[in-house]
């Protein structure tokens, strides 16, 4: 596939290098041109400016830029028909969910980059470290992805380049309510990890361990 990725950051160097470990063609486009060089070719890709990575993503485009930046960046960008895999967190100070009480970060991306632009939200809810490993498996199972998208076509994509990467996709729903989930989770995954020192993943206890849960028992209170 091609890959235009949008920003310089942890999490553009992290997928950018497991996508070209993949074969994919990737092009780091940024506000500055001299980082954007620095990860092209440390993980012998293309470069160029933020213009240039969306003509070049064909395949898919990855928004790894600050959230309020990539709502902005959005609006001035060449991405219609394109699939926009959105990684942007919408959280502020004190651990705060910024779009609480109005549309999701993904979905505000979805309005400003264009109706003919297919927002996919994927890859929110680890730290860039965790996209650096190779492959992201623990204890033996390989790490679920959720994403949340309208368009099966452009869900099919990203789907594959998260098995690209290592992992296994999840489906999360439509845009509208399965993105806000994410950003959600990933405000209180921070909370957690960051704020707390905590250990999130001893939220969710794989099923053999934590005996049969049926959906009825997680839906209906007890008596």
């Amino acid at each position: 596939m091609r890959i235009g990725i949008l920003g310089t950051g942890g999490m553009a160097d992290a997928l950018g290098a497991q996508w070209r470990r993949s074969g994919h063609e990737v092009l780091f486009g940024g506000r500055d041109l001299g980082r954007a060089e620095t990860l092209a070719r440390r993980w012998d890709g293309a470069w160029g400016t933020l213009h240039q990575a969306a003509d070049f993503g064909t395949d898919a485009v990855l928004m790894a830029l600050p959230w309020r930046v990539a709502i902005e960046v959005a609006r001035q960008l060449p991405l219609t028909s394109r699939v926009l895999i959105d990684c942007t967190n919408p959280v502020g100070q004190g651990f705060r969910l910024l779009t609480v009480g109005g549309p999701s970060a993904a979905e505000q991306l979805a309005t400003a980059a264009g109706p003919e632009t297919h927002v996919v939200k994927a890859f929110n809810l680890c730290h860039e470290d965790v996209w650096r490993l190779t492959p992201p498996v623990f204890d033996g199972r390989p790490l679920g992805v959720p994403l949340s998208g309208d368009n099966e076509q452009a869900l099919a994509v990203v789907r594959q380049l998260v098995r690209d990467v290592g992992c296994e996709p999840f489906t999360a729903g439509e845009l509208g309510q399965g993105a806000a989930l994410l950003e959600a989770t990933a405000a209180l995954f921070i909370r957690l990890w960051v704020g707390e020192g905590a250990d999130a993943q001893s939220i969710a206890p794989p099923g053999e361990s934590a005996g049969p849960l049926s959906a009825a028992a997680v839906l209906t209170p007890s008596s």
